[in-house]
């Protein structure tokens, strides 16, 4: 072998050697680098939530009026938007039907009273059965049922007003002929006051209780929100959209309306349960509901530990599982770590 190839193949160890010392002199400097990173303590989650639903105005009673007979309709006496006292009459029925009922009623009412009386005597005289007797009884029975039940047609063929409030919905014309029961008007009754009423999501409509506080801002009134509280909860939600209907009963004020468009904002208590709240710039590997944070342990090092997405708010994202509260997790410097990564914790402001 020449001198020069074997002073070749002598100096590959030596080669090799350095390699691998400077290899392990590079990962021994990897591994032992200190990063600088911000670090916040875990905290349960303290704060106050609040919902924002959007909702209209209504009367709390928004009632149908209508006739119990069918019937030519001979007058209505106010149009939609008018204000009306209770006992007013709102609109009437033709009578003229009405009334010659109450007539043949009472004319068949007095003779079946003159039989019964007639037939009375001689039953006491023995002249006539006593199953003659109780049939003529049960006949006057009947014609006084069917006067009353006369009267009572006519006494419904006027629509009175409930209660002092604005005629929401009028749905007849003077001439036109109606069927029993139809609604005629619609009358928001001023007497029971104002509702407001939101639909929630079955997420939070779960979270509200009767008597928990919110203040209703209405869009075309000005001043500060109104105060109101939750005086009722649907306990079904709407088969279309799967909300609840949340109603809160309002302060009677002149400039409410039925119809109005406002919004609500519930208060919430602060969570009791395992929620914890981390700034939204500890989380990293983001995916649908959940993501991952660097927790660093008691020799500065770091581990990576996965956490579920609760909810996000201005300020912080509230998480569970992972991590618990006590736990030192990083916010900023993330970019450089790796799970093991050495670190030099600095506390966030704040």
């Amino acid at each position: 072998m020449p001198k020069s190839t074997r002073l070749l193949v002598g100096l590959i160890p030596l080669a090799l050697l350095a390699a691998c010392g400077e290899e392990k002199v590079a990962t021994k400097t990897a591994a032992d680098e200190i990063h600088p990173v911000e670090v916040v303590t875990v905290e349960q989650e303290s704060l106050q939530r609040v919902i924002n639903a959007v909702g209209t105005v209504r009367y709390r009673r928004e009632t149908p009026l209508g006739f119990t007979t069918a019937g030519k309709v001979a007058t209505v006496r106010f149009e939609e938007g008018d204000f009306v006292k209770r006992g007013a009459l709102l609109a009437a029925l033709d009578t003229t039907s009405v009334g010659a009922d109450v007539s043949v009623a009472t004319a068949e009412r007095d003779r079946a009273r003159s039989e019964f009386e007639r037939l009375k005597s001689l039953y006491a005289d023995g002249w006539i059965t006593k199953a003659r007797y109780e049939t003529a009884e049960a006949a006057v029975k009947a014609a006084d049922a069917r006067v009353r039940q006369a009267g009572f047609a006519s006494g419904t063929a006027q629509l009175y007003a409930p209660s002092s409030g604005v005629v929401l919905s009028r749905n007849v014309q003077p001439g036109q002929v109606i069927a029993a029961g139809t609604p005629a008007l619609v009358l928001g009754e001023g007497d029971y006051g104002f509702v407001f009423r939101v639909p929630i999501i079955d997420r939070d409509a779960t979270k509200l209780r009767v008597g928990m506080a919110a203040d209703i801002s209405i869009e075309s009134l000005e001043g500060a929100p109104i105060s109101a509280t939750i005086s009722e909860i649907d306990g079904r939600a709407n088969e279309a959209t799967g909300a609840f209907t949340v109603q809160f009963r309002l302060a009677n004020r002149p400039q409410l309306r039925s119809g109005q468009i406002g919004t609500a904002s519930i208060r919430l208590p602060a969570s009791t349960g395992g929620a914890l709240q981390i700034p939204a710039s500890a989380l990293f590997g983001v995916r649908t509901g959940e993501g991952l944070v660097y927790v660093v342990d008691p020799d500065n090092r770091v581990e990576t530990r996965n956490v579920a997405i609760e909810r996000v708010t201005d300020d912080f994202v509230i998480v569970s599982g992972g991590i618990k509260p006590g736990d030192v997790i990083v916010t900023s410097g993330l970019e450089k770590l790796r799970t093991g990564s050495k670190v030099r914790a600095i506390r966030a402001p704040g």
